[in-house]
């Protein structure tokens, strides 16, 4: 079996979701090698608190979009918590700032308060990739998302922040009411938008970033699993809360599966292996899987990631 439906042309965005330590980041690099190997430009990006983009291509990548090898238009970036806030800042800051000093005396260090309100980091970084995505400056996006769980929490985010946004509405509205008893009419003086048309904005981003990662044609999400307790229940969990909001998974890689079991360990091991991996094929049946066979060597640089590549898509050119 190979991955499928990646290969198609309307395919923007290709999700890698998995718990820690299952080759997430591997598979993800995997995938954006064959897609540049079918004639695309792409862009992986990295969202883990701990990237790894850099060690396993083996070259320095970091906050800044990277070309990782000169015979592929393939490019890499790694993306910060820092760097999501600041990006955030330099977007709504400003706005933000201006309505609320216009009937507040506060610093500009206010704004730096507000970007700490749960939410925030996350739902910037779904609307950074859409950006990323949507600027037509790459044909693909292949994201690695971050661990399991805030990836889970961060998919959720977009209806999350609308009723967020619904109860600062309803402050806001408050707010006026008895400004309105003390003097007639709020006059924001300095201020050229009021803070409700800046919800209405930030309400009608997070609709666009809803309906952008549940587009099919363009978005696709596979999941990276090992054949282990652990593993096979949080795939389990995973899958279920995708698709409760309305996100299905394309592609299940099941990975570090023994093929030759030349001794005791190694036999016990894949019998254990087996019994997980047709749970998993039970329980999910309408999903793609493929089995990726635990190597003897580490995956870096760009050889051996060609090399699992060519197991997960069966072949390659280049």
């Amino acid at each position: 079996m190979s991955l499928e439906g990646l290969d198609d042309s309307s395919v923007r965005l290709v999700m890698v979701g998995g718990k820690g330590g299952v080759g997430k980041t591997t598979c993800a690099c995997a995938v954006a090698l064959h897609l540049t190997l079918t004639g695309r430009k792409v862009l992986i990006v990295s969202s883990d608190p701990t990237p790894s983009l850099s060690d396993i291509f083996t070259i320095p990548i970091g906050h800044k979009e990277t070309k990782i090898d000169s015979r592929f238009e393939l490019y890499g970036l790694e993306i910060s918590s820092e760097l999501v806030l600041k990006g955030w800042k330099e977007r709504f800051g400003p706005e933000i700032y201006e309505v609320v000093s216009s009937f507040a005396d506060v610093d500009y260090d206010f704004v730096d308060y507000i970007g700490t309100v749960p939410g925030i980091e996350e739902e910037y970084m779904l609307h950074f990739i859409r950006e990323l995505v949507e600027s037509g400056r790459y044909d693909t996006v292949v994201w690695d998302t971050a661990p399991a769980g805030h990836t889970l929490r961060l998919l959720k985010l977009p209806h999350l922040f609308i009723k967020h946004m619904e109860a600062a509405t309803k402050f806001y509205m408050n707010l006026y009411s008895y400004a309105e008893k003390l003097k007639e009419a709020v006059k924001f003086g300095k201020s050229k938008k009021t803070l409700l048309q800046i919800i209405s904005g930030w309400e009608e981003l997070s609709l666009q970033i809803v309906h952008f990662i549940r587009d099919e044609a363009r978005s696709k999400y596979l999941l990276v699993t090992i054949p282990e307790a652990l593993g096979v229940r949080l795939t389990d969990r995973m899958v279920t809360e995708l698709n409760e909001n309305e996100l299905s998974v394309s592609n299940i890689i099941i990975n570090y599966v023994v093929q030759h079991e030349d001794c005791a360990f190694h036999q016990t091991r894949k019998r254990m292996q087996e019994q997980y991996m047709d749970i998993l094929h039970r329980t999910h049946p309408d999903i793609n899987m493929v089995t990726l066979y635990l190597s003897a060597e580490e995956v870096r640089g760009v050889d051996r990631i060609h090399a699992v590549s060519h197991a997960l898509f069966g072949s390659d050119r280049g």
